[in-house]
């Protein structure tokens, strides 16, 4: 098995400059449904004027987003929430109440697409879309491993509790001709019939 790198490289001397955070998180709810929440913030390790604030000191949030989505099962959005805490001009929280306009998107194939029609560019915050990629992903490893779960807990085995799997090629595991599709999926395999494990 070949070994690869577990961590980056050693950087070189160097200073902060800029930093993003970004978490995510997925919850089930009493209801049935799943909140996925994301959280975004940026922070300079500078201080910096801004027109609208004033002094902006190192660490101190520019931006600083707070989003909740509600999905069901098939990933269609029940209701969206954003809030806007700290953002360079007091004109940008005017955006976050828009984000409600993502309520019945299903987040799957187009999503992104349509999430963009309806709050992209200057009809929302740049910052609070970018939360929107992330915030899909999450949903989906919120609610169909959670699913999984359940099934699992109910005897059923890996490939038959994730019923016809994901789907095939998105990502380098999944591909349709990889042994992880070859041996839980095999009726979904169309790789080679000797798969060298190690490539």
């Amino acid at each position: 098995m070949t070994d690869f790198p577990t961590d980056l490289s050693a950087p070189v001397a160097r200073q902060p400059l800029h930093t993003r955070r970004v978490k995510c998180e997925g919850f089930i709810r009493d209801d049935g449904l799943f909140d996925i929440e994301g959280e975004i913030t940026d922070t300079k390790g500078y201080a910096f004027e801004n027109h609208h604030r004033g002094e902006v000191e190192p660490g101190d949030p520019i931006h600083h987003m707070r989003v909740r989505i509600t999905v069901d099962d098939e990933l269609r959005i029940h209701a969206a929430q954003a809030v806007s805490i700290s953002t360079p001009y007091d004109l940008c929280r005017a955006a976050a109440p828009d984000f409600e306009r993502l309520v019945g998107i299903r987040i799957g194939p187009g999503y992104m697409r349509k999430v963009k029609e309806r709050y992209g560019r200057d009809q929302g915050c740049t910052h609070i879309m970018e939360l929107l990629y992330p915030l899909g992903t999450t949903a989906f490893q919120t609610v169909f491993p959670y699913r999984e779960y359940q099934r699992r807990l109910e005897g059923l085995s890996e490939g038959e509790s994730m019923k016809n799997g994901p789907p095939l090629n998105s990502c380098y595991a999944f591909s349709s001709k990889r042994s992880v599709v070859k041996h839980l999926w095999p009726d979904r395999y169309d790789g080679p019939e000797e798969e060298d494990a190690a490539a």
